[in-house]
């Protein structure tokens, strides 16, 4: 992130935007579009090679669905953790009808960082990405939002742990484990789809 998560414009902005005042909302996207962009373009570089979105269409889809639930953001962390989390059910969504259309179970393939795990699987398919994270909610819901603030928002630890109220040590230890339930959930999805 650029500016600080407690930056006092963006904050004035997100608030004046949920009470209903569209030219905040033109001068918040205005504000951060290139935030966002960037943080499309890291999702996107996950992604398989020839993927048909890009990190416009990806900001634009994300900014639509965002304008539909713009109420109750605190700052800007929480802003761009809610945009992650639009842009990954997009290209969730994505993935699922590319697989449905091919009806062959070909899989969109997705790059894991070394953020991931010690020793991560040189890719892994999104849409087993998405049920594991779906496995992790419904067991974890915090650890479950927690990747999704790192991975796909590319939050710090300490952006991370404003988002969810904690301190950034409890972030790391948590990351931690959640990385290593992940990988070993992913490790395991990557052996029975060969």
């Amino acid at each position: 992130m650029t500016k600080a998560a407690g930056d006092p414009d963006l904050t004035g902005l997100l608030r004046a935007w949920s009470a209903g005042d569209s030219v905040a909302g033109d001068r918040l996207i205005a504000s951060v579009y290139g935030e966002l962009r960037r943080q499309a373009a890291r999702c996107l570089r996950r992604e398989r090679r020839d993927h048909t979105l890009r990190p416009t269409a990806l900001v634009h889809e994300a900014y639509m669905r965002l304008a539909t639930q713009r109420d109750g953001w605190a700052n800007r962390a929480q802003f761009f953790a809610m945009a992650a989390s639009m842009m990954r059910r997009i290209l969730v969504d994505h993935a699922r009808r590319r697989a449905a259309s091919k009806r062959a179970g070909s899989c969109t393939r997705v790059e894991l960082d070394e953020h991931i795990a010690a020793q991560p699987p040189a890719d892994v398919d999104l849409l087993a990405l998405e049920h594991a994270l779906t496995e992790l909610a419904a067991l974890d819901p915090a650890k479950a939002r927690l990747v999704e603030l790192r991975f796909f928002a590319g939050l710090s630890l300490d952006e991370t742990g404003e988002v969810l109220e904690l301190s950034a040590a409890s972030v790391s230890r948590e990351w931690r484990i959640a990385k290593s339930w992940l990988y070993d959930r992913l490790k395991g999805a990557g052996a029975s789809s060969r």
